[in-house]
């Protein structure tokens, strides 16, 4: 990660930790309690749907949405890209319950997504196999975890063109080589795939695609594209798209940096910037 990129995530971070201390000051402990009070309502609703939800789910699928007119779960296959969000929340779950039962149903729908780490053809196996797995890993540090996530690695890595400089994000005859803003999301896999394997091509093709989506995402007002086409004969970029709205838009509108600059993937020493976050919210609740 260049030298600019890493200061304005650090100040941000550091910004943002420096608000947060003092807007945390100004509560009184009676303001601390209720707030701890609703974050236990949330989690144990959470909880309680959750355990519903696994009885209306099909042994072989995962949950998707719910139609309210037919009162019926919709649901998918462990190829959609929000795959992994199921096994990844009841892993969540897991960790504030200690409930055994939370833990089974975790181990057996990650167990479902485990052919996605072969999956050549997406770019959303840090969703789907990181969320899963790398919850499930984080918590039972089981060793078929980590390497079921180092193969998926593997194959999302397939996808990087060097040229370009980039993960390409969806296989489509409408374009020559798209990538979509929202790929930052899947680069933290990356990263952490190369400090679990010390495999640094990991890391290395993650701040590449980081630093090209900086140079090329963004228009001159700093809101990004949805897409950007690439020629794969001079890596060169052909155009900026909006592929998910009703038509491209050319100024300060659409995906802003509001919702983009969360997909800045971290380098390590940010890691303790986090560290500190987490540890002014757990002081907050106490």
């Amino acid at each position: 990660m260049n030298v600019i990129m890493k200061r304005t995530i650090g100040y941000k971070i550091f910004i943002t930790i420096s608000v947060l201390f003092i807007f945390l000051q100004a509560f009184p402990q009676s303001s601390k309690q209720e707030m701890q009070k609703l974050v236990d309502e949330n989690l144990r609703l959470a909880v309680k749907q959750y355990k519903h939800m696994q009885k209306l789910l099909p042994a072989d699928k995962l949950p998707r949405s719910y139609d309210s007119v037919k009162n019926e779960l919709i649901v998918s296959g462990t190829d959609w890209w929000c795959s992994g969000f199921y096994p990844g929340t009841l892993w969540y779950l897991y960790k504030y319950t200690k409930d055994e039962s939370l833990k089974a149903e975790a181990m057996r729908s990650t167990a479902l997504l485990e052919k996605e780490k072969n999956n050549t053809g997406t770019h959303d196996l840090g969703f789907m196999l990181y969320c899963s797995y790398g919850n499930g890993y984080r918590l039972t540090k089981d060793i078929s975890y980590k390497n079921i996530m180092i193969t998926g690695a593997r194959s999302l890595s397939t996808r990087f063109n060097p040229l370009i400089g980039c993960i390409k994000s969806w296989n489509s005859s409408r374009w020559q080589f798209p990538v979509i803003i929202d790929n930052m999301m899947n680069l933290e896999f990356l990263c952490e795939m190369t400090k679990l394997s010390g495999d640094s091509s990991f890391y290395k093709i993650a701040i590449t695609h980081a630093n090209t989506t900086i140079k090329n995402h963004y228009r001159k007002d700093f809101s990004s594209y949805h897409v950007i086409d690439y020629d794969t004969t001079t890596g060169k970029k052909i155009k900026g798209y909006t592929a998910q709205g009703a038509f491209d838009l050319k100024h300060g509108v659409g995906h802003l940096p509001a919702k983009s600059e969360v997909h800045v993937p971290l380098t390590y020493s940010d890691y303790y910037f986090i560290e500190a976050l987490m540890r002014y919210k757990n002081w907050y609740l106490k």
